[in-house]
């Protein structure tokens, strides 16, 4: 006989509720796998598995006690019911895992669905199957089918909806809709069951507690555990959402400090254990010329010279990793365009709490300009030092050239009308004559003071140099020269003007290696609005060009820079064009520089045409004036040949000489009341220079005149002093023309009081 049966409405209603819960915590739960990795997501995945398993099992057992027969005991036989138990939660957690790894692939969720649906299938039936009666249990295929099809739906919709994220009232919605489905999918396999009674079956005598009371119980325990599945989702959630704070807030602080670190204006790079790039400042990248992805990752030695990473590897990096810190030390980087830089480089290892190295911080400081201009200066400083014994040794040269010359000018007055011998005295004042103009340049090389512009003849000029040219350029060099006639003079400061021709000379001989020709020229040209640093106006350009292997554009750009030089260290100082520029512009001219590789190059001195400046031919000597009456000169210097020598030339002009060697004799004298009606004497001396005794004269005994002897061009005399200049070396004649001209100016010049002695 078929048996009927009814359900409890109140426990189907549990019973439902369970399912959707459990559908709940289930999609829930799904989010916190999604989020967790390893050992928390296997954690979370075995929760999942227990909430939504045991969920579904709990509203399939709570709704088998919801089943009634009337007139039938129902028992459960605990050890299948345990078993579906088991079912249910292990096809649920692997269903959840493959849903953690499918990423939404439907395939693999379909499949995982599917075999989820047929566990929650085998668990419901092994729940009928545990049931206890006196009757005997079989099922309609058709709703039988239909229970499968709804598991399987339910399973793979259930996985689907797990593997989104979903808004809270569409995980709400969602649940729901699982919950029926769920509870169809159980009460539609009950719809299947059919159940028979026994014929003579007697009801299995066995303690048991209240089917309502017993699914109370479940249900109060599915809830509470499904409760507290949400609770720890809930809070996992919320230090998920702390860390991930914590996390969004580090990784901001990073990128502020990583833009931080790129903006710096300081050249910084992080180095790992291995001394490769992590990372560098936009200003290493800009010193260095390399796009980052060219840096990052290699090894910091691959951008130094081969001494400087010899010596970064073997020495600095031990040192840095034993002491934790390394002080400034020098290397040379090499730049992507392959120049060489000169840096200074300090680093700090970075270490974490516990101690472990993080990275090494380190920078690079560019001093290749500093050291250039060191070495310029060092280079000046030279040049200074040789000025100043350039001096020292033309004014001794000065002294002896002006014993020669003066010794030689008396012998040649002195001569017997002898050609041959006459010759061989002429050919040795000549030569003294040349000595004499080479040390006038020595000592204006070696002077210090400011431009002194005069109008120059500049074909005279460059013609009395040209010997100091040729000599200085030397026999594989040759020098030429070409200037029209009727040239007017320059404005323009003759010594300094030598300089710059001299200069320019230098750099053109450095430039012909093998030799060559030095051509120098001069027309006179007027410029008006040509060039926009030059005013309008006549000019003369003064050219000088060489053969040599010139320079590209670039070197051309930077010809004229302070300190720029392409000479090596020691062989050039980077100062001789910017020093010539720099003559030609306060002169109001300008210098211009054409040149390219393999065709020399010309250098154009612009110098302004001295105006109503009339260009004399030099004029015949003048015998030399005798005075109108003989003077009593007072000769004084501490060099007994140069004292014999004037003190000759001064008897040979008809004059009585009184001679002192010394400044301090000489004032001894004219305080004694020794009358004389001049003194000469000599700059240079111990104790008192001739200046000061000069002045010590002047003031004392104002009606003497004074006669300063000198080789020196540094040092000017007092507006109002009657002090004349004669420069060494001199002739007989200069010193006659200076003594006729010391003489009529002391007698306008306004006589004060004797002072006593």
């Amino acid at each position: 006989m078929i048996m009927s049966s009814t359900h409890d409405p109140v426990l189907v209603c549990i019973s439902i509720l369970i399912a959707v819960a459990a559908s709940y915590t289930a999609l829930d739960l799904a989010g916190r796998i999604r989020a967790s990795q390893g050992w928390l997501r296997r954690v979370w995945l075995a929760t999942a598995a227990v909430a939504m398993g045991g969920g579904i099992w709990a509203m399939h057992f709570v709704a088998m006690l919801a089943f009634r027969m009337p007139g039938m005991h129902l028992d459960y036989h605990v050890g299948l019911t345990l078993l579906s138990f088991l079912v249910a939660v292990v096809v649920t957690g692997a269903g959840f895992a493959v849903m953690s790894r499918a990423r939404g692939a439907l395939p693999l969720l379909g499949a995982a669905g599917a075999f989820m649906g047929l566990g929650i299938v085998a668990m419901h039936y092994l729940g009928m199957a545990a049931m206890q009666m006196a009757a005997e249990l079989s099922y309609h295929p058709l709703w039988l089918g239909i229970s499968v099809v709804v598991a399987v739906g339910a399973a793979t919709a259930a996985l689907w909806l797990a593997s989104r994220d979903q808004h809270p009232a569409e995980r709400i919605g969602a649940a729901v809709l699982m919950g029926i489905a769920i509870a169809g999918m159980h009460f539609a396999g009950m719809r299947a069951a059919i159940f028979t009674m026994l014929p003579g079956a007697h009801m299995i005598e066995a303690p048991s507690v209240s089917q309502t009371t017993l699914a109370i119980s479940v249900s109060m325990a599915a809830f509470l555990i499904l409760f507290l599945a949400l609770v720890a989702a809930m809070f996992d959630r919320r230090f998920a959402l702390l860390a991930q704070r914590e996390a969004e807030a580090l990784r901001r602080s990073e990128e502020q400090f990583r833009a931080l670190y790129r903006g710096t204006p300081l050249p910084l790079h992080a180095l790992d254990p291995d001394g490769h790039i992590e990372h560098v400042s936009d200003a290493w990248i800009e010193l260095l010329g390399y796009a980052r992805e060219e840096v990052v990752g290699r090894p910091l030695i691959n951008f130094l010279t081969e001494a400087s990473a010899r010596q970064l590897i073997q020495r600095d990096w031990p040192e840095l990793l034993a002491a934790g810190a390394l002080d400034q030390r020098e290397y040379r980087v090499v730049t992507k365009s392959g120049a060489f830089l000169d840096v200074v480089s300090a680093a700090r290892v970075e270490r974490d709490a516990a101690g472990g190295f993080v990275h090494v911080v380190g920078g690079l400081t560019d001093v290749t300009d500093r050291k250039l201009a060191e070495e310029a200066l060092r280079q000046a400083q030279k040049l200074e030092a040789i000025g100043q014994l350039t001096g020292g040794i033309a004014h001794d040269f000065n002294n002896l050239l002006t014993v020669i010359l003066g010794n030689l000018e008396l012998l040649r007055k002195r001569l017997p009308d002898d050609p041959r011998t006459r010759r061989l005295v002429e050919n040795a004042f000549e030569g003294a004559q040349r000595g004499a103009s080479l040390t006038q340049r020595l000592l204006a090389f070696a002077r210090r003071q400011d431009l002194r512009p005069e109008p120059i003849a500049v074909a005279e000029l460059v013609r009395g140099m040209t010997s100091l040219l040729q000599h200085s350029l030397g026999p594989m060099v040759r020098v030429e020269t070409h200037f029209p006639l009727g040239l007017p003079p320059a404005q323009v400061d003759a010594n300094q003007l030598e300089m710059a021709l001299l200069n320019l000379a230098m750099n053109a001989r450095d430039a012909m290696p093998d030799g060559g020709i030095i051509d120098i020229s001069a027309t006179e040209r007027a410029v008006d609005g040509e060039f926009a640093d030059l005013a309008a106006g006549r000019y003369v350009k003064l050219v000088l060009s060489d053969t040599g292997f010139g320079m590209d554009e670039e070197t051309l750009a930077r010809a004229v820079d302070p300190f720029f030089t392409t000479k090596g260290v020691g062989k050039g100082t980077g100062l001789g064009l910017s020093m010539v520029q720099g003559l030609v512009a306060q002169s109001g001219g300008r210098l211009t520089l054409r040149s390219a590789l393999g065709r020399g190059t010309v250098a154009e001195l612009y110098l302004p045409v001295a105006e109503g400046a009339e260009q004399a031919l030099p004029a015949p000597p003048l015998p030399a004036p005798m005075p109108s009456r003989r003077l009593t000169v007072l000769a004084v210097d501490d060099d007994a040949l140069v004292l014999a020598n004037t003190a000759a030339m001064l008897e040979d002009l008809g004059h009585r000489v009184i001679p002192a060697v010394t400044a301090s004799e000489a004032l001894g004298l004219l305080r004694g009341g020794l009358s004389v009606d001049l003194v000469v004497t000599d700059q240079l001396m111990p104790e008192m220079t001739g200046l000061e005794l000069a002045t010590a004269i002047i003031e004392a005994w104002p009606r003497i005149p004074v006669l300063l002897v000198t080789g020196l061009v540094d040092f000017e005399v007092k507006a109002g002093q009657s002090i004349r200049i004669l420069g060494k070396p001199f002739a007989q004649d200069d010193l006659a023309t200076a003594i006729r001209d010391v003489a009529a100016s002391a007698s306008v010049i306004r006589l004060k009081q004797r002072r006593e002695s």
